[in-house]
């Protein structure tokens, strides 16, 4: 089944891909503005959102060619926390069908390891699949306080994201633990050399669920890729920062290379 995706706007393609739990009604306070310089096409994962009824595969690659499907080809590929996941495998297995990545909250692999401590502890997605069995409304309220945690604006941006939540209904609990396990399972950091689309890396000073030294260590891995942090922001900086966000998007886009006909 084809996952839902709206477009609007015109100018180069670009592909916004939203975080686990929510859905793409949480890029609406964007959409707009961007829309005056780009078509943006906004995808609903499955499992969430207009996609509820597609449920959400266990495999990484399966949901990246799901979008892939959904989308215009050749697009810039925006991807928030799991959203950056769907974006690097897409970079990785489908790499002719994008034009670049800009990978917002994210990083290559989400639970901490003896290599890696920039994380969120196994222990902490483990609870949340417990939670999500004995009460997954409130495990989702929690989760989305975590995600403002540090922040200079976290009541404001925690409203937005609790009023954008169940906007298009229940998400599917079944597609919320699938998308935990790939959230656990997921480890891309050994084929991040093999990237080479133009590549923006942003993130919040104070993120909790993909901190700082993360998305630099991703920035590092991928050849050419840019950093840019948000002071005093967390885990959703287009919710807490929108202007400063757009104009580090647009400033990306003006400077990649002009596309070919091919």
């Amino acid at each position: 089944m084809k996952l839902h995706a709206h477009t609007t706007g015109d100018g180069p393609e670009l592909v916004l891909i939203h975080g686990w739990a929510l859905h793409s009604g949480v890029w609406n306070s964007l959409v707009a503005p961007l829309a005056q310089h780009f078509r943006v096409t906004c995808v609903d994962l499955p499992g969430h959102g207009y996609s509820g009824e597609t449920p959400m595969p266990t495999s990484l690659a399966q949901v990246a060619h799901l979008v892939r499907e959904a989308v215009p080809a050749r697009a810039v590929w925006l991807g928030w926390s799991l959203g950056g996941l769907v974006c690097l495998r897409a970079a990785l297995d489908f790499p002719m069908q994008l034009r670049a990545l800009i990978l917002v909250s994210s990083t290559p692999r989400f639970v901490t390891a003896a290599d890696w401590p920039h994380a969120v502890p196994p222990v902490q997605l483990r609870q949340f699949a417990r939670e999500l069995r004995r009460d997954y409304r409130h495990m989702l309220q929690r989760f989305l306080a975590l995600q403002v945690r540090g922040d200079a604006a976290a009541r404001a941006t925690l409203r937005t994201l609790r009023a954008t939540l169940l906007a298009r209904g229940e998400p599917q609990p079944a597609s919320l633990t699938a998308g935990l396990e790939i959230l656990r399972n997921s480890d891309m950091r050994a084929e991040l050399g093999c990237i080479r689309l133009p590549t923006l890396v942003m993130t919040g000073e104070y993120d909790r669920l993909a901190p700082p030294q993360a998305a630099r260590a991703l920035t590092a891995a991928i050849r050419g890729a840019a950093w840019l942090g948000f002071a005093r922001a967390a885990h959703a900086p287009f919710v807490s920062q929108p202007l400063e966000f757009i104009a580090a998007l647009n400033h990306f886009m003006e400077k990649l290379p002009t596309l070919t006909s091919t």
